[in-house]
C-alpha cells in the first residue's frame, strides 16, 4: 500500500517487525514462535478465572504493586528497582525511548532480535550493528568503543548461545557511561542472569517475560529491574503513553504464575531434556546446531537450503521459523515441543532426508 498525504511524516518509512505465524491449520505442531509447550500454571488459570468478576468494571492497579513486590522478593530487589509493562515487548520499546537515544549510536548484534531496529528507527535511533563471530557467538571485544547503549538478548535470539555472568560483567566494567540492557526472555532455559549485577552496576537494566518459561504469551507480561534511577525513566515514559498497561486479569495470572515455582521448575526441566533429545536427533541427521540455552534450537543442514526445508515440513504440518537475512538464511529455529511434538519432528525429517526406496 502506498503512503497516504494523512499520515505523519516518517511512517511510510518505517519497517515494522514481522511477528511469527500464527496460522489456524488443523492439527499442525506449532513449533515457530517458541511458546512453552507445557500450558500455564494451573494456580495462574485459576487466579485469572477468580478474578474475572465484578470488579473489571474498575480500573487495574497502574502500578501494579503487587506484582512488583513479588518481583522484587524473587530476585531480592527494592519495589523501586522494578518497572513492568504489556510483555517485554512494551518495556523494551519504554527502554529504547527513555534511556538510549543519545547522541552516539547504540550497539547490538547484527543476527539477535528483530525488533530491536525496529524501536531504534521508530524513536529516531542511530545504530551500529556489531557482526557475530564466526560460531555466532556475542564478540564482547567489538563493544569496547564509545556508544550510546548496548543492547544484548542473552541468550541471544534466534542463535541461542548465551553469555556468562562474568562475561556479561566484564562488558560492564568495560562500559559505565551508557546503559546496558540485557533482554533475558529465554534466561531460564540455561543461562546465567545478570540480576545479581545489578546492585554492582546502577547502568544495568535486565529484561525478563513470562511469555516463555512461564507460559503465559497470551497475557502479555514483562517486567524490567535496575537501579531506581533507570526504572523511574521507564516510569516517566510509561506515564506519557499507557496509564494501565497490565489489566487485572494479567496481574493476578502473573502473581500466581511467579508465585508457583514448583510448576516453574518442573516444566523448565522438562523443556531442556526435550531440548537435548532435539538437538542429539538433528545433529545425527547431519544437521549443524548450535549450543542453545533457550527453549529453541538454531540448526541447518548442508544439504538443504533454509526455506525449501521450512516449506517441506510445512507440507507435513510442521511449522518451523526461517529467517531470510545473510549468514541465517539456511538456518532453521525450532522451538522445543512436547516429546511428542520433538519425535514427530524427527520423523519427518527422516522421510525428507533419507533416500526414497
Amino acid at each position: 500500500m502506498s503512503a497516504n498525504p494523512l499520515w505523519s511524516t516518517g511512517i511510510a518509512g518505517l519497517s515494522p517487525y514481522t511477528p511469527g505465524e500464527q496460522p489456524a491449520i488443523e492439527g499442525l505442531i506449532k513449533l515457530n514462535t517458541n511458546e512453552h509447550p507445557h500450558g500455564p500454571s494451573p494456580a495462574a488459570l485459576a487466579a485469572i478465572r477468580a478474578a474475572t468478576d465484578d470488579a473489571l468494571r474498575l480500573y487495574p492497579d497502574p502500578d501494579a504493586r503487587a506484582l512488583k513486590a513479588e518481583v522484587a522478593r524473587q530476585h531480592g530487589l527494592s519495589v523501586a528497582q522494578v518497572f513492568v509493562g504489556n510483555g517485554s515487548d512494551e518495556v523494551l520499546a519504554h527502554a529504547f525511548r527513555a534511556l538510549l537515544k543519545h547522541p552516539r549510536p547504540i550497539l547490538f548484534p547484527d543476527v539477535s532480535y528483530s525488533f530491536y531496529p525496529v524501536y531504534a528507527e521508530l524513536f529516531g535511533i542511530e545504530v551500529e550493528r556489531v557482526p557475530l563471530a564466526e560460531d555466532f557467538s556475542i564478540d564482547l571485544a567489538a563493544y569496547a568503543r564509545p556508544n550510546g547503549g548496548i543492547v544484548l538478548a542473552n541468550p541471544n535470539a534466534p542463535t541461542g548461545r548465551a553469555l556468562s555472568r562474568a562475561q556479561i560483567r566484564a562488558l560492564l566494567q568495560g562500559n559505565r557511561a551508557s546503559v546496558v540492557v540485557i533482554d533475558e526472555a529465554y534466561v531460564d532455559f540455561g543461562a546465567e542472569s545478570a540480576v545479581p549485577l545489578i546492585a554492582e552496576f546502577p547502568n544495568l537494566l535486565v529484561v525478563h517475560t513470562l511469555s516463555k518459561s512461564r507460559a503465559l504469551a497470551g497475557l502479555r507480561v514483562g517486567f524490567a529491574m535496575g537501579h531506581p534511577s533507570l526504572i523511574e525513566a521507564l516510569e516517566r515514559v510509561k506515564g506519557c503513553f499507557n496509564s494501565y498497561p497490565l489489566d487485572r486479569l494479567a496481574q493476578a495470572g502473573a502473581l500466581a504464575a511467579l508465585a508457583d515455582v514448583d510448576w516453574f521448575e518442573r516444566t523448565r526441566q522438562q523443556v531442556v531434556a526435550s531440548r537435548a533429545v532435539l538437538s542429539e536427533g538433528l545433529q545425527a541427521r547431519g544437521f549443524e546446531v548450535l549450543p542453545s540455552a533457550a527453549n529453541f534450537v538454531f540448526a541447518r543442514h548442508p544439504g538443504w537450503r533454509g526455506a525449501t526445508l521450512l516449506a517441506a515440513l510445512r507440507e507435513r504440518r510442521i511449522l518451523v521459523r526461517q529467517f531470510d537475512k545473510p549468514r541465517i538464511s539456511d538456518f532453521l529455529r525450532i522451538t522445543v515441543g512436547t516429546p511428542e511434538q520433538v519425535s514427530a519432528l524427527l520423523n519427518a525429517l527422516d522421510a525428507l532426508l533419507l533416500p526414497q526406496a
